[in-house]
């Protein structure tokens, strides 16, 4: 399959040595931080080589066909404060197909409540922070009185602390929150609803420096900055067809099927990238792999502690997919408490189900069940939706699979912040991107956009190219 530029598939590598002047980079890995470190480095003028080992961009925010449906491997979510991730929506034209709802609200069910007294919602207002949120926090009916008002104070102490503090990173935010009066309620019903999603933790596990970090900029920054987008097209559409295109446009050549399997430093001090069958010459390489993968394809002294990168662990997301033969699911999305259930999704439209509806449900933190047979799961999943959505329970199950990321992030353990490397190695022309790099963010599609940018920026400075044409939101959400 060919996409213009001299992408291919497979087979030999096209000569493309005179596309452009200004030195020849190449990227390794086609995930998020990848496309963004290709697309920043061409848009600045270098020639770009982006190469990837598996068949299709978008790294491990991809789509998949099953059965005449086009489905997500799990359901990947944004705020209004992802400026990096929505510069890259903007980049590839992807902006208006994963819009942000107008104003925060997230229906909140309890299933531990009798019946008529379950749901309850998190929404803002339209008043400055942290009133925004007064309101909303004031009639949360899972919480009690007391606990309400010591959320209110809770949040206070953590909005004082400096993200800028390496000793947040040693504690762990559970801790934290219990010496700031947050009942184990609370920490259930509230600051877990929101760490577990976006640090794939709970609050006993995460780093302090993370949880604060999440917290401060989505719920204490700016009145809209914890309003969710969500892709309402697969998320195919958006991190491979349409950054593909992009890429083809920008005058990158991009190669899928292609594993890179050495990077060395030659003695005039370009470097070589070996792939099957060939090898690549370039001025400059960024490595956007997972950081395991980043270990095994690092020269010799390019970073002071390589062994590092193997002490950053990984926690597993668990997605389960379910297709009723009627819609059991009134809003886009929810989330619930008393129950097994994180959040659930309607994925219907975007999957391209024309009757029926399609539910995905996406359980972080899923060490223990990651690797449950089918069967358990459906046994354990199906009555409790149907204990949470009352349409469910007369409703025929037209399927139920699951995909399993068992790598789906970094585990954001206190520690983790000194594991982290930047974006520049001790080998000159040598950069790293990925979530996992210390972009200051847990591993979100915000983070990859941020570690690719933080690469491109670095590879210019030394190709000695401007970084004008970079986009800035470094300090935006700060």
């Amino acid at each position: 399959m060919t996409h213009g530029n001299g992408t291919r598939d497979g087979g030999q590598l096209a000569d493309v040595s005179a596309l452009r002047p200004g030195g020849h980079a190449v990227v390794v890995g086609g995930g998020l931080a990848g496309v963004t470190a290709a697309l920043a480095l061409a848009d600045a003028g270098v020639r770009v080589t982006l190469l990837e080992g598996r068949p299709r961009l978008g790294g491990l925010a991809f789509s998949f066909q099953r059965g005449g449906l086009t489905v997500d491997n799990g359901q990947h979510v944004y705020l209004r404060c992802c400026t990096a991730y929505r510069w890259f929506l903007d980049r590839v034209g992807g902006a208006a197909l994963a819009p942000v709802q107008e104003r925060l609200d997230v229906p909140v069910v309890d299933l531990a409540r009798p019946e008529g007294r379950r749901l309850g919602r998190l929404r803002r207002d339209a008043l400055p922070v942290p009133l925004h949120l007064g309101r909303s926090l004031a009639t949360y009916p899972h919480l009690s009185l007391a606990e309400r008002a010591s959320v209110g104070r809770a949040a206070l102490a953590l909005k004082g602390l400096d993200l800028a503090d390496p000793a947040l990173d040693t504690q762990d935010f559970g801790s934290w929150l219990a010496a700031h009066g947050q009942s184990a309620r609370a920490v259930e019903a509230l600051w877990d609803l929101v760490g577990v999603a976006t640090l794939n933790a709970v609050a006993g596990d995460a780093s302090l420096g993370l949880a604060a970090m999440v917290f401060k900029t989505g719920l204490l920054s700016d009145p809209g900055a914890a309003d969710i987008g969500w892709a309402r097209v697969p998320l195919g559409e958006l991190h491979d067809r349409l950054a593909r295109k992009e890429l083809d446009s920008a005058g990158v050549r991009t190669e899928v099927r292609t594993r890179v399997t050495s990077i060395r430093m030659n003695e005039n001090g370009g470097w070589s990238v070996q792939v099957p069958g060939e090898t690549l010459e370039a001025d400059a390489v960024v490595l956007a792999v997972p950081q395991r993968e980043a270990h095994g394809l690092l020269p010799d002294g390019a970073l002071d502690a390589p062994e590092n990168l193997l002490e950053i662990g990984t926690a597993p997301i668990l997605n389960i997919h379910v297709i009723y033969d009627r819609k059991v699911l009134a809003t886009p999305f929810l989330t619930a408490l008393g129950t097994p259930v994180q959040w659930v999704f309607d994925r219907t439209e975007a999957s391209g189900l024309r009757e029926g509806q399609y539910l995905a449900l996406s359980q972080s933190t899923a060490q223990n069940e990651i690797d449950e047979p089918v069967a358990a799961l459906r046994e354990r999943y199906l009555p409790e939706l149907e204990r949470l959505l009352p349409r469910a329970r007369g409703a025929e199950v037209r399927d139920f699979f699951v995909t399993r990321e068992r790598t789906a992030t970094f585990a954001p353990a206190p520690g983790v912040g000194r594991l982290r490397p930047g974006a520049r190695t001790k080998a000159p022309g040598l950069y790293l991107a990925g979530a996992w790099t210390a972009t200051g963010w847990p591993a979100t599609m915000e983070s990859a956009v941020r570690s690719g940018v933080a690469a491109a920026g670095a590879a210019l400075g030394a190709l000695g190219r401007s970084r004008g044409l970079l986009p800035d939101f470094f300090e935006e959400a700060a």
